[in-house]
C-alpha cells in the first residue's frame, strides 16, 4: 500500500492548513462579477482577484460570450447527452477542426484537461499509444500536476511506474539507457512555477525514443503565433511519441480541455478506450461556442496585443515584487512565506485590502514552504498591481514582520 498514493497522509496533514484557511474567511467566499475584474462577496465587500487563470483577460470577452449564447440558438439544446463515439454534433467537429489549425497537431476536445488526462495516462502505460505496443517505464516528475498524480495508481496497475526527481534529466536518461521504452509525464509551466526542460526532452526522445506527456495548461495561448502554448512553440511538430494536453478554461478563455496528437490512429484508441473519453459526454453547446470564438480571436490580431499587455504586467509586478519566478516570461508567481498560518493570515489581510490571493501550503507545496500565489492577467490595471505590492508591504512589514517575502523598496 502507498507506493502510489497516500491519502491518509495526505489528509492529516494537509487538513489543518485548510480549517485555518477557513477561519480568516479566505476559502468557501461566495463572490458575484461587478467588472470583469472585481468581485463582491456577500457581505458587500469587493476585491480585485489576482488567483484568476484567465490570463489574457479573454473570459470576458464579448465575442467569446456571443459565441456561447449563439450556439445555443443555432443548435437549439444545451447539449448532446452521448458519448462521442456514438453521435457528435458538427459544431464539435468544427471546433476541433479550428484547434487542428491553430495548433498544428490534430486536436481532440474534451470537457475538462483532468479527464483527458485520466484518458490519456492509462494508455500510454498499457502501451497502446506507443508504435510498438511496449508498456514503457512511466517516469512522474515529482512536481507533476495532482491531475496527472491522481492517475498514477492506475498506471502503476499497467507498468513500472517511478517518481521521478524534479526536471532530472540525469534520471530521465539513465532510465532510457537501461530500460527499452520510458515515458516521462510532466507540466510545461508548473503550476507553483518553472518550467520543464523542452529543448533537453526532445533531445532525448531523438535519441532513445522518450515518450512524452506534456499538461501545458499554464502556457496555452500565451505562447506562440496562435497560441500554441509553450511546448508546442518548440517542437516542429507533435509526433508520434509526444501527446500535449491542455486546459481550455484559463488564458484561452473557454471551457473545457484539449488533447494534441501526432498520428490519427491515437484518435480512435481514446475515443474508444480512453476512459472518460469514451464513456462520458464532451463539451456542451455553448463550450462549443465560446471555444469558436475564442479560436477566431486567436486567428487575430487580438492575440498578440493580450500577450503584449500580459508581457508588461508581469514585468511591472517584477519591479515591484521580488520571487522566484521573477523574468521567467510567465504570469505565476509565488511569494514565499514559509509558515502555513502567517501564510493565510498574509492572504486574509490582503482580502480585506481588497486583494484575493491564494495560500498555498501542503499537499499544494511540501511542507515549510507556504506563500501565496499570484496570477497576473492582461486585463489587470498597473493600479491593481501597484495597490497589491503596496498592501503587501505593509502587511508584510507592518503585521506579519519580520517580513519573510523579498519586497523591493520601491513597491
Amino acid at each position: 500500500m502507498h507506493n502510489h498514493r497516500n491519502g491518509v497522509s495526505a489528509v492529516s496533514f494537509g487538513a489543518p492548513a485548510w480549517e485555518v484557511s477557513k477561519q480568516n474567511k479566505v476559502i468557501d467566499i461566495r463572490t458575484d462579477y461587478v467588472t470583469p475584474n472585481i468581485m463582491r462577496r456577500s457581505d458587500g465587500h469587493e476585491f480585485v482577484n489576482l488567483c484568476s487563470c484567465s490570463y489574457l483577460g479573454l473570459h470576458s470577452h464579448p465575442d467569446i460570450l456571443e459565441g456561447a449564447i449563439a450556439a445555443i440558438r443555432h443548435t437549439g439544446a444545451l447539449d448532446l447527452p452521448i458519448s462521442r463515439i456514438r453521435l457528435r454534433l458538427n459544431l464539435l467537429e468544427e471546433f476541433e477542426d479550428r484547434l487542428t489549425a491553430l495548433f498544428g497537431a490534430r486536436c481532440l476536445s474534451a470537457v475538462t484537461s483532468s479527464a483527458a488526462t485520466a484518458g490519456v495516462l492509462p494508455l500510454i502505460a498499457s502501451g497502446h499509444m506507443s508504435s510498438d505496443g511496449t508498456p514503457p517505464v512511466m517516469l512522474f516528475d515529482r512536481h507533476a500536476h495532482f491531475s496527472m498524480d491522481y492517475i498514477r495508481p492506475i498506471c502503476a496497475d499497467e507498468t513500472e511506474v517511478v517518481a521521478c526527481r524534479h526536471n532530472d534529466l540525469e534520471q530521465i536518461e539513465d532510465a532510457c539507457r537501461k530500460h527499452k521504452s520510458v515515458a516521462y509525464v510532466c507540466d510545461g509551466v508548473y503550476s507553483m512555477g518553472g518550467v520543464a526542460p523542452i529543448a533537453e526532452l526532445l533531445s532525448l526522445q531523438d535519441r532513445y525514443g522518450l515518450f512524452l506527456f506534456i499538461d501545458d495548461s499554464h502556457s496555452l495561448s500565451l505562447h506562440g503565433a496562435h497560441g500554441e502554448g509553450y511546448a508546442r512553440s518548440i517542437m516542429r511538430e507533435v509526433n508520434e511519441r509526444t501527446i500535449i494536453v491542455a486546459s481550455l478554461g484559463k488564458a484561452f478563455g473557454g471551457s473545457g480541455g484539449v488533447i494534441m496528437l501526432g498520428p490519427t490512429e491515437h484518435e480512435d484508441i481514446l475515443t474508444r478506450f480512453g476512459g472518460p473519453l469514451a464513456w462520458s459526454q464532451g463539451l456542451n453547446v455553448p463550450g462549443i461556442g465560446a471555444g469558436i470564438a475564442s479560436s477566431k480571436l486567436h486567428d487575430s490580431p487580438e492575440l498578440s496585443r493580450r500577450q503584449a499587455q500580459l508581457r508588461r504586467n508581469m514585468a511591472l509586478f517584477d519591479s515591484l515584487i521580488a520571487t522566484e519566478q521573477a523574468d521567467n516570461g510567465f504570469p505565476l508567481k509565488v511569494i514565499a512565506i514559509g509558515d502555513e498560518d502567517r501564510a493565510v493570515a498574509a492572504s486574509a489581510r490582503l482580502f480585506e485590502a481588497g486583494y484575493y490571493s491564494s495560500a498555498v501550503f501542503f499537499p499544494i507545496v511540501k511542507r515549510g514552504a507556504a506563500g501565496l500565489r499570484i496570477m497576473l492577467r492582461a486585463d489587470n490595471t498597473e493600479a491593481d498591481i501597484r495597490g497589491f505590492a503596496q498592501a503587501l508591504t505593509e502587511i508584510l512589514q507592518r503585521d506579519l514582520a519580520p517580513a519573510p517575502a523579498r519586497v523591493k523598496a520601491d513597491a
